[in-house]
């Protein structure tokens, strides 16, 4: 129970409330007038009882300070996840609110530090960043240095999901064609499987079965500077075994035969150098284009085209050739079905066409006999 006591100053006479934390140290806090230490007594008293007691010294950690912990303790934060959360607190967040006491943060101050930075990114990053700053306020709660979290009803900038156009059939054959003869195998596996860039940069001979027609997604290439290295999938739901056309397992074959793999099985090396793929050399950087960006460029594709929307075609043709939710979803290895639809719902029939094609199919033999139609009015 806190209790209340006068303390000598220098500038006079103060007021102490003393009270024992959960861990049997004994805690003070001093004020200027009686009446502030009797409200906080109380609340320190109510906090104590119903379970909910912070110690109010713990939240004067300062925010870059506890920030960094919090970073530094995400295990399953992956390398490129690990340097795009150290990237957006050291630029964005400490910045503006690093030296300040986080249990002295309020919900107004988060506000206005989202306001500020949505002047100059864009609205997919201030959700990204602040989510950031989210994940630390709700550690610092755990951890019980602040009471709440002040991360609550932040009004965040709305975020316009783009609605995926897959390219044409035509428009993948130029891309293919465009493309250097060393990397048109990976465009073809790439349009036929659906692989996510990196699953098909780390395909090895063991996980293509060409006996059964399928290979097996189940790692994906985490590569710099063409060191071979592998990390887990995206997700356990990305863990998966796609079917192989005639088309794939024929490009495939020939491919192994004029480029035979080294010890480590992977298919699919740069041309010279005999190295793994790296996404970033595939695009370029500034006046140096990438072998990738050069072929959409060929086949007169807009520079935005990456290789992530042959992905989104081999979706497109299961979907246009009569594909459930979950067959896409298993293929694509999406999380749920909800993930699937929400990406490329508007590419299923629309409902109002379907029910047409339903009615002209069922009444097409009424519709050929008149006298039916008659017979029917009159009853």
């Amino acid at each position: 129970m806190a209790y209340i006591d006068k303390v000598k100053v220098s500038g006079g006479i103060k007021y102490r409330a003393r009270w024992r934390g959960p861990d049997g140290k004994q805690k003070s806090r001093t004020f200027i007038t009686k009446s502030d230490a009797d409200r906080f007594a109380r609340r320190i008293d109510y906090d104590l009882n119903v379970g909910t007691y912070t110690d109010p010294h713990a939240g004067k950690v300062l925010l870059h300070i506890y920030g960094e912990r919090w970073r530094k303790a995400q295990l399953q934060h992956r390398e490129s996840t690990a340097r795009d959360v150290e990237t957006s607190l050291r630029v964005h967040l400490y910045p503006a609110l690093g030296d300040r006491q986080i249990g002295s943060i309020r919900a107004s101050d988060v506000q206005l530090w989202v306001a500020a930075i949505a002047q100059k990114l864009a609205p997919a990053t201030v959700t990204k960043t602040y989510s950031f700053l989210a994940g630390i306020m709700k550690s610092a709660v755990r951890d019980g240095l602040i009471a709440k979290t002040p991360c609550v009803d932040i009004h965040l900038p709305k975020v316009e999901k783009q609605r995926v156009v897959p390219l044409a059939v035509e428009q993948v054959a130029a891309l293919i064609d465009a493309a250097p003869a060393h990397y048109r195998t990976l465009l073809h596996f790439c349009a036929g499987t659906g692989a996510r860039a990196r699953e098909a940069f780390g395909v090895t001979v063991d996980r293509v079965d060409f006996l059964r027609r399928q290979v097996t997604f189940d790692r994906q290439l985490a590569t710099r500077d063409g060191t071979l290295r592998w990390r887990p999938p995206k997700t356990e739901s990305s863990v998966r075994t796609v079917p192989l056309d005639d088309g794939v397992l024929k490009s495939l074959a020939d491919h192994l035969a004029a480029n035979p793999t080294s010890s480590d099985g992977l298919i699919f090396r740069t041309p010279r150098a005999g190295k793994a793929f790296d996404l970033k050399r595939a695009y370029g950087k500034g006046p140096k284009v990438g072998w990738f960006r050069k072929a959409a460029r060929a086949a007169g594709l807009p520079d935005d085209i990456t290789l992530h929307d042959l992905r989104h075609f081999y979706a497109s043709l299961l979907i246009r050739n009569g594909a459930s939710v979950k067959t896409v979803q298993a293929r694509l290895g999406h999380k749920s079905a909800l993930e699937t639809l929400d990406t490329y719902g508007h590419l299923w029939p629309d409902a109002d066409e379907q029910t047409r094609n339903i009615l002209n199919e069922a009444l097409a033999q009424l519709r050929k006999d008149g006298n039916k139609l008659r017979v029917l009015s009159d009853t």
